[in-house]
């Protein structure tokens, strides 16, 4: 198991090395790196002996067929695009080891098919909008998100036909047959399993998330004749604002609310900020709490805004509510964790993943691997050897759990 587990976090490190920015890991939705990613990934799934296709909407799907019949399906999967400047291993690391698993599996017949997904796209980067690939497999990809544009003007149907696939055919992606349910291994990203001294952990639920931009507007002018009395200064009510974020999102247990990204205009020295865009992220696993949370803080925008003769618009782009694990696979999934002589920990998960879209469409459940130090979407993230291994323990003791129930 040791020995899977070094080869498993070697090949995390070999797709890491396909990338947009050199130096670094910066991997978006259908870029060209993509295709090395796939094309590395692919040659892995042959060999294993699996059905592989790309389909219209990037994802990379090697199947497993069943041992008899036609039979349900087990997913597993995880995403392969990157935040920018990202780690080795968020993602990626999930769709390798359902590959080391498929592999650990061998020719055991099992009453199921099982297909391991690499997720074209997770993170939201390059559309602003996350989980394309899912979304695709959920069948919730609407007209709408393919006309979605990015900073360079192209659409996500053009990025779609760039790559060399059909936008048409997105109609043909989801998931049509029997399921017997969507896994996902996933690093926490966060410090509990870390603080705990634990190598993986159960997640329940996945909490809600609000994300959008506030667009505030004043006026432009000289930065040296201009005297602070008569100001307009659209980034300086954006900053007070932006502590508001943080001081709102102490009070609240469990709350997280995060700017990520401030764009002034016309963005030089010696001229007073006319416009000021600011990115706003905001989660709990009650969308009750989100949401009063958001109007909240959009109330405080337009007061600190009316103060100081400017104006403020907010543009939703996204609201994923809270998605509960099923919890006949989280038990599965518990006794998969005992059977592997771990202590079982159950928790949220803070950050959005594959699994809450999958989850519209079959049921889903997650595994956690601890994060050394808590560190993700950086390029210091890291996972531990051992933890790896006790992943893909468990993973098989889930599979052959699973068999016995679908036998």
């Amino acid at each position: 198991m040791a020995l899977r587990a070094r080869d498993i976090i070697r090949e995390c490190r070999v797709l890491a090395a396909f990338t947009e920015e050199p130096g670094f890991t910066t991997r978006t939705f259908l870029s060209p790196p993509m295709h090395g990613v796939h094309g590395h990934l692919r040659g892995w799934m042959t060999r294993l002996g699996l059905q592989v296709h790309i389909d219209a909407a990037g994802n990379l799907r090697g199947r497993r067929p069943a041992s008899f019949g036609d039979a349900p399906t087990l997913f597993i999967g995880s995403h392969l695009d990157s935040v920018p400047r990202a780690g080795a291993f968020d993602g990626v690391l999930g769709v390798v080891l359902g590959l080391a698993l498929v592999d650990l599996i061998g020719p055991a017949p099992l009453p199921f098919a099982i297909e391991v997904v690499g997720f074209s796209e997770e993170e939201g980067v390059r559309f602003s909008v996350p989980f394309i690939g899912s979304r695709a497999m959920a069948g919730t990809v609407d007209e709408d998100l393919l006309a979605r544009s990015d900073s360079q003007g192209v659409t996500v149907r053009e990025a779609i036909r760039a790559f060399g696939l059909d936008p048409e055919r997105i109609g043909e992606v989801g998931v049509n047959g029997p399921a017997v349910g969507y896994l996902e291994f996933h690093i926490e990203q966060g410090p509990v399993l870390d603080g705990l001294g634990l190598s993986v952990g159960l997640v329940d639920a996945i909490v809600g998330l609000t994300r959008g931009e506030l667009h505030f507007a004043g006026r432009a002018n000289h930065a040296g004749t201009t005297p602070m009395t008569g100001r307009r200064d659209a980034a300086a009510g954006a900053a007070e604002w932006i502590l508001e974020v943080e001081r709102q999102g102490r009070l609240v247990p469990g709350l997280v609310a995060t700017v990520g990204r401030i764009d002034t205009t016309p963005g030089a020295t010696n001229v007073i900020a006319g416009d000021c865009r600011c990115s706003l992220d905001v989660r709990h696993v009650d969308d009750r709490q989100r949401t009063e949370a958001v109007g909240s803080l959009l109330a405080a925008a337009e007061r600190i805004a009316s103060a100081r003769r400017l104006t403020v618009a907010w543009d939703a782009r996204l609201d994923q509510p809270a998605v509960s694990m099923d919890s006949g696979l989280v038990q599965a999934l518990e006794r998969a964790v005992e059977q592997s002589g771990l202590a079982p920990h159950h928790m949220a998960s803070g950050a959005g993943h594959d699994a809450m879209i999958m989850a519209q469409r079959m049921r889903s459940a997650m595994l956690f691997l601890r994060s050394p130090g808590g560190i993700s979407h950086h390029p210091a993230e890291s996972v531990l050897e051992d933890d790896v291994a006790a992943a893909l323990q468990v993973g098989r003791a889930m599979v052959l759990t699973l068999a016995e129930r679908h036998g």
